[in-house]
């Protein structure tokens, strides 16, 4: 039986959270080891920071977790013990989905680190599971090769992604379109795909939705763009603007698109770093911004106030976007949202 059947759903992010998880850094698997105490204090400054809001649950391999004890004062903030791979948790997570009971369970799906581009995934695969175990939830493994990150819904039966990431034969590639799409309504209960072409330039994860664009609200979309024709990230951009301009949601709506600017190109040993505005994420009364800083000082002023304008009711926490960027991912990247339900 299929989540669908029994009216589960997964929820917006902009509904309120019972709490958030994130997984701790660990060296070993890092793609610059050298740097692991700056990337250590960048995932420090995020949990703080979603720790003002709701409260946090921080899985530690278990031979750090008396390392870490002393780094979070904060009673928002606590350690779970999981062995782990690697610290993408929106990726290797459960997806949690509720139902109108006020019953809560958890999406397992495959995890294969992006298409096998990392070795050593095997803890990572069994992350949801444990997580759902620990929780004492229902778990529903499904048979599909998916990372959290590459999906948004709108929770009015709309998801949002990207034909570059879903489409990879480096992930599902005995399964089309449809029968990717079917899967996605069995497990989530939504009634409509919107697919958009690539994400953005240089994005490892073969083209994250999570960094290029997500629902602001039923209805509403923010996309980031970009003006300079010389940029790859142009014409990408351009025609995933142009897709959501013909596109309706499940309700049969045509889409408000508002643009957020892209903060200039950052390369790093000659790779271009994926700098996105759009890997915010909600927290309860709030945003956790990733901005950049330095020469996006003013493209990081135009998010905020975007933002700022979108959601007046919540107040914008800025983050180091630079702090953990390096490593492949950031904000929205790191964590995973378990709905709050009211029995």
């Amino acid at each position: 039986m299929f989540p669908s059947d029994l009216k589960y759903r997964m929820p917006a992010e902009w509904a309120r959270h019972e709490r958030t998880f994130i997984s701790w850094p660990v060296g070993a698997s890092m793609c610059h080891p050298e740097n692991y105490e700056a990337v250590c204090e960048g995932y420090t400054d995020i949990i703080r920071a979603i720790g003002e809001f709701e409260p946090v649950t921080v899985l530690v391999n278990p031979k750090e977790r008396l390392l870490l004890e002393g780094r979070f004062r904060n009673r928002q903030i606590e350690l779970l013990p999981l062995a782990h791979n690697d610290a993408w948790l929106r990726d290797n997570g459960p997806t949690f989905i509720v139902n109108d009971q006020g019953d809560i369970a958890g999406i397992n799906w495959h995890f294969n680190a992006w298409g096998g581009k990392y070795p050593d995934w095997d803890l990572d695969n069994q992350v949801a599971p444990q997580i759902l175990k620990h929780l004492g939830l229902k778990p529903f493994d499904a048979p599909l090769i998916m990372e959290g990150g590459s999906l948004h819904v709108d929770g009015e039966g709309t998801l949002l992604t990207t034909a570059e990431c879903l489409l990879n034969p480096n992930r599902n590639p005995d399964l089309s379109r449809e029968q990717i799409t079917e899967l996605l309504k069995k497990y989530l209960s939504i009634h409509k795909v919107i697919w958009l072409g690539k994400g953005l330039c240089g994005d490892e994860t073969d083209g994250h939705v999570d960094n290029i664009a997500c629902f602001a609200s039923p209805g509403k979309i923010l996309i980031q763009v970009c003006d300079d024709p010389c940029d790859p990230n142009y014409a990408i951009t351009r025609e995933n603007l142009a897709v959501l301009s013909r596109e309706t949601d499940a309700r049969g709506r045509t889409f408000e698109i508002i643009p957020i600017q892209q903060p200039p190109a950052v390369f790093a040993d000659g790779k271009r770093l994926t700098l996105s505005y759009l890997n915010f994420y909600f927290v309860n009364g709030g945003i956790i911004l990733p901005v950049f800083g330095g020469q996006a000082a003013e493209t990081d002023a135009l998010a905020i106030r975007t933002l700022s304008g979108i959601f007046p009711e919540r107040r914008i926490r800025t983050i180091n976007g630079m702090a953990i960027i390096g490593e492949g991912g950031n904000v929205h990247c790191t964590t995973q949202q378990m709905p709050a339900v009211n029995h």
